[in-house]
């Protein structure tokens, strides 16, 4: 079959696969976009029922198009995020050709030539926005665990989609979290292995944390000024929006150990680290007041004062290890974040020897090759619904240009 012929062939069809197609269009540039699944595939079938998204309604948004939510200061669910996408996609009127899957993506006599399960298409040039989303990370240790059902954070739907009994979850980022409550508020026991993670204040001296984040410059921190190793930000939109105390969630009834260490026999192990995880989330969280508190000093802001944090008790010490088959656990579940997944990617010297796209803010080492929606492309917003468009702006040009 001979290759279909075009300009720029933008493989993805998300926030970053939409924002560089507005540009590509608003630049004059001939291109189609392709999406494996629907337009918003992730938030339809890659997201529990009761998630919210972490942003308030009126900091999401895509060039040239704001989100619709209501009320501004509230917090979308996945369906709602979905439905934004798909509304930005045809308002924009963006070429997307939905259901077709990039199965491999090689060299060509003029450029790039991807093989497709619709046929193949051959481009000058390359945009990669597949996002940071692709390959579930599930540790080793979950071999330890064999017999028991386990399934990723992706595969959660809800409470009764689990085997009967107690739930083990594996990480405490916002996912392990939020899951960790919507299966204890369903009377289930749940266990939450506790790791590295950073609280944040919801709302604080009347701003949300979108808003601080903002003013203090966080959001465009460029990869130069990347922190090492820093943790998931620890923040919820369920109920309106609120603070996350993993202490709170010991309230509850959650039952909180520390890191996950290993497992062996159906036995788990738990690092004695629980404590000193709950202490590191704390010192961030002052440490994010007292940077609100000193710009509103340099800057001779009238804000309200501040509330007093509540302080939870510390929960009993944790146990080193479960037997999960004595503690009636039926089910593992892996909040344990995501890893990229570009294999299918076969141009010399556009990937590291471990898989990772080479680039410079996002312009690929192989000429003519893009990559956009990775977290800290070129800054810490890169990733985000609100921040990827700068990126797609700038590559756009840059595509335009040459």
């Amino acid at each position: 079959m001979d290759a279909e012929r075009i300009g720029t062939l933008v493989i993805g069809g998300g926030q970053a696969g939409l924002a560089m197609s507005y540009w590509l269009g608003q630049a004059g540039r001939p291109h189609v976009v392709v999406e494996r699944g629907r337009v918003g595939e992730r938030w339809l079938s890659e997201r529990w029922d009761t998630l919210r998204f972490q942003f308030p309604n009126w900091s999401v948004g895509l060039p040239g198009m704001g989100f619709p939510g209501e009320p501004a200061d509230g917090f979308a669910g996945g369906a709602a995020v979905a439905e934004f996408l798909a509304a930005y996609a045809r308002t924009i009127d963006a070429p997307v050709r939905t259901g077709v899957t990039v199965r491999r993506l090689a060299a060509g006599p003029q450029g790039f030539v991807a093989e497709t399960d619709a046929g193949p298409i051959a481009a000058a040039k390359v945009v990669v926005a597949t996002g940071p989303y692709q390959r579930p990370l599930i540790p080793a240790a979950a071999d330890g665990l064999a017999g028991v059902a386990q399934l990723h954070a992706r595969d959660y739907r809800n409470p009764a989609g689990l085997p009967a009994g107690a739930v083990l979850v594996v990480g405490s980022g916002a996912s392990g979290c939020q899951i960790a409550e919507d299966l204890v508020r369903s009377r289930r026991t749940v266990w939450l292995s506790v790791g590295a993670h950073r609280r944040a204040p919801r709302r604080y001296r009347g701003h949300d944390f979108q808003h601080w984040e903002t003013v203090l410059g966080e959001w465009d921190r460029p990869v130069a000024r990347r922190p090492p190793d820093e943790p998931p930000v620890l923040l919820s939109g369920v109920g309106g929006g609120r603070d996350m105390d993993i202490r709170e969630l010991g309230e509850m009834g959650v039952r909180l150990t520390g890191r996950l260490a290993g497992a062996d026999g159906g036995v788990a192990r738990f690092a004695p680290d629980l404590a000193e995880s709950l202490a590191r989330g704390d010192a961030w969280y002052a440490d994010q007041l007292a940077a609100i508190d000193a710009h509103a000093r340099a800057k001779g802001l009238e804000l309200p004062a501040p509330d007093p944090a509540p302080r939870r008790p510390d929960p009993p010490p944790p146990p080193a290890e479960l037997d999960l088959a004595r503690e009636g656990i039926g089910c593992v579940v892996w909040a344990t974040g995501y890893g990229l997944d570009l294999g299918w990617i076969e141009v010399e010297g556009a990937l590291s020897a471990q898989g990772a796209p080479i680039h410079a803010d996002g312009i690929g080492a192989v000429d003519g090759l893009y990559f956009l929606g990775l977290p800290w492309l070129s800054k810490r917003k890169s990733t985000l619904l609100a921040g990827v468009g700068e990126d797609a702006q700038r590559l756009a040009a840059h595509i335009a240009a040459r």
